[in-house]
């Protein structure tokens, strides 16, 4: 990762053998099946280390929520569930492509019931992150949970997530880049399928590499309430260069 090219191509990879810091925000403007606004906050920790000869990463999730909440749409705001998970980083044999897969859980974290499950969740995430090509990279982050214990008075949680992702990079660490998250309940069969195209910066000073993004995302395929219907996403992400 000496070369800029090289730089602005790894900024993207969940999976970079380094420290990283991510602040992500989800501006909602309009939620399905209501004329509500949401927020979502995002700090994101990931950090590579080694069991034995085996190479891992984790990377732990902490949303701030404000959401409405029934019966008046009243708006709340707090903490909402944690999330970490570990992957075991195979040896492609290619330093440009990383290819991972590993258990998650969720703790039900949140400081009011309205903004968690209440419950707590175990299952796989599994991402790859492809750079052989220094104008294009791609990838995808792809996870799923169900609940095991908690409250039994809350819904069950059977939840998968497929986020592609692919960016183009323009030159001077200038790239163009999608990241949707398309989200499917196993458990009630809603969904959402959200498609973004947006613009982000790669800067590097002294040992950190710093990104910065925007996003605007729109749904192309719902169903069910509480979905964004469109919404904007933004952020910064940190990598620690050893």
């Amino acid at each position: 990762m000496s070369s800029e090219a090289d730089i602005a191509a790894q900024a993207n990879n969940p999976l970079a053998n380094m420290k990283a810091f991510n602040m992500h925000n989800y501006y909602i403007g309009d939620l399905t099946e209501s004329d509500e606004s949401a927020n979502q906050f995002w700090m994101r920790y990931a950090q590579p280390f080694s069991i034995g000869e085996s190479n891992w990463l984790m990377r732990a999730s902490l949303p701030v929520n404000s959401f409405p909440t029934p019966p008046d749409s009243s708006r709340e705001t707090g903490i909402g569930d944690f999330n970490i998970f570990a992957a075991y980083l195979f040896d492609t044999g290619n330093p440009a492509v990383s290819f991972g897969i590993g258990p998650q859980i969720s703790a039900p974290t949140a400081t009011k019931d309205a903004l968690g499950s209440e419950k707590w969740s175990a299952g796989l995430a599994n991402v790859l992150f492809n750079a052989e090509n220094k104008v294009f990279q791609y990838g995808y982050l792809l996870t799923w949970q169900h609940s095991f214990a908690g409250n039994d008075d809350r819904n069950t949680v059977n939840v998968a997530a497929f986020q592609p992702f692919g960016m183009v990079q323009l030159g001077g660490g200038t790239y163009l880049r999608s990241t949707g998250i398309w989200a499917y309940n196993l458990d009630n069969d809603n969904y959402s399928i959200p498609l973004g195209i947006g613009i982000g910066k790669v800067f590097k000073k002294e040992k950190t590499v710093y990104n910065l993004f925007l996003e605007p995302q729109f749904s192309v395929a719902d169903r069910g309430p509480g979905h964004p219907d469109w919404q904007i996403f933004f952020g910064l992400n940190m990598q620690f260069l050893q």
